[in-house]
């Protein structure tokens, strides 16, 4: 594939009548970014269904796996994501996806090794390390090589690693764990990061900053922000910190309930780890796909003409969402469960093209990347390290009086996090006109 020049690609990407050479390389690097993203959440999500098998060998509790699935991983990940992000801004994006991922694939193929909790626990924070350099940089990128009309589709399409990720590390580690063990998924699945970061480091262009905002014209170069002055602008935004922690809230629940499930199909439902493998990979890929997409294609089109339009989608969407999972929650037939689960299972993925687009444009073109991470730090230190840890310390605490259907009660407390969601983002949709910077 002919490599286009970087300055050359930058002036024309965003342009209407561009070549059909930049076009098509402009969709490679979505594509890329795209398979990295399916990377990032396919060693993030491969522990939820090795869960079962892990908690025996290694004689874990329900509070141990959500701490090693949610603290261990989200602390560092979270904070790191933020000078990271700092250094993206002022630096090479490309290279530090790059080496992030070769980082997260490495300390993943090295779960494999551990012996022990305290070990497991360790690696899973390395796992954290190197992916906190994976997301804030791509929602940058993509703001840069893709015009304002088509960036909640754009973002949309590269949250489709999310469903693609978390199906193919619940499949494929389910399948690999039955059929050898779970020490050889997350080998397996580690080494395949190893190979894509030298060719994602070789193949991908950093676009220029703002250049499509400045309608095809090359965009004047601005200084690098220091972090002090992109604080200073999103502390002032109230829609910022109600999106932000509107989408911290329904991550307590979807992170959570998507770690748990293959747990809740073994325990309530007395699925085999082949079948819930199928049955859950199925679950997400389809309903987090439909979700994510038409959330995004919601958002292009309603948002355009009123920019109240991109909370109010999941504020909707998690009203509509909760009562799903509740049905979703208390059935016994295997035959009802994939219709139950799919709907909420969409609806609750429908939030990231709406809001994702509102964070890039709360502030200026050069300090997005600053404001995602800050916008990530709240997302994911509360979402997975929570969501994670709750609702496994809940079923611990309900063992005794409930036994194995424990989970399926601690699910049921954790739904109210979805209600104080809708509720905040309903909030923004009131501030984000006076918030919003074209």
């Amino acid at each position: 594939m002919t490599k286009l020049p970087e300055r050359s690609l930058s002036r024309e990407v965003g342009d209407m009548n561009q070549p059909a050479e930049a076009r098509a390389y402009r969709y490679y690097v979505l594509g890329i970014l795209v398979l990295v993203y399916t990377m990032n959440f396919l060693d993030r999500q491969i522990l939820s269904i090795l869960a079962g098998p892990i908690k025996k060998e290694l004689a874990l509790t329900d509070t141990q796996v959500g701490l090693m699935g949610g603290l261990a991983f989200a602390v560092l990940y979270s904070t790191l994501g933020i000078p990271i992000a700092w250094l993206a801004d002022r630096s090479s994006r490309r290279r530090i996806m790059a080496y992030a991922l070769g980082i997260w694939s490495g300390f993943t193929a090295l779960c494999g090794f551990a012996t022990g909790f305290w070990q497991l626990f360790f690696t899973r924070v390395g796992v954290g390390i190197g992916e906190a350099g994976g997301v804030a940089p791509a929602y940058s990128m993509i703001s840069d090589y893709f015009p304002k009309e088509q960036r909640a589709r754009a973002l949309s399409v590269y949250s489709l690693g999310i469903p693609i990720g978390g199906a193919c590390g619940i499949l494929f580690g389910g399948l690999i764990a039955h059929a050898i063990n779970w020490r050889y998924a997350f080998i397996i699945v580690g080494s395949a990061g190893l190979v894509l970061a030298p060719i994602f480091r070789a193949t991908v262009k950093d676009p220029h900053r703002g250049g499509v905002d400045a309608a095809g014209a090359p965009a004047a170069k601005v200084a690098p922000p220091r972090f002090a002055e992109v604080f200073r602008i999103v502390a002032r935004k109230k829609t910022f910190w109600l999106m932000a922690f509107a989408a911290a809230m329904s991550s307590v629940c979807g992170y959570g309930i998507a770690f748990w499930l293959p747990s809740f199909f073994d325990r309530s439902l007395h699925m085999s780890l082949v079948d819930r493998s199928w049955f859950f990979s199925a679950l997400t890929l389809v309903g987090g796909g439909i979700g994510i997409l038409g959330g995004g294609l919601l958002a292009d089109k309603l948002g355009s003409r009123n920019r109240s339009a991109y909370p109010l989608i999941p504020a909707i969407a998690f009203v509509i969402g909760l009562p799903c999972f509740f049905v979703a929650v208390n059935t016994s037939s295997l035959w009802l469960a994939f219709p139950l689960f799919l709907i909420p299972t969409a609806l609750n993925l429908a939030w990231l093209g709406p809001v994702l687009t509102s964070v890039q444009h709360l502030v200026p073109a050069h300090m997005r990347t600053t404001a995602s991470a800050m916008f990530l730090l709240v997302n994911n230190l509360l979402g997975i390290a929570v969501g994670y840890y709750y609702f496994g310390a809940i079923s611990d605490l309900l063992r005794p009086t409930y036994g194995d259907e424990s989970l399926r009660y601690a699910i049921y407390t954790g739904l109210g996090f979805y209600v104080v969601s809708s509720i905040l983002f309903a909030l923004s949709s009131r501030t984000i006109k006076k918030d919003w910077v074209d």
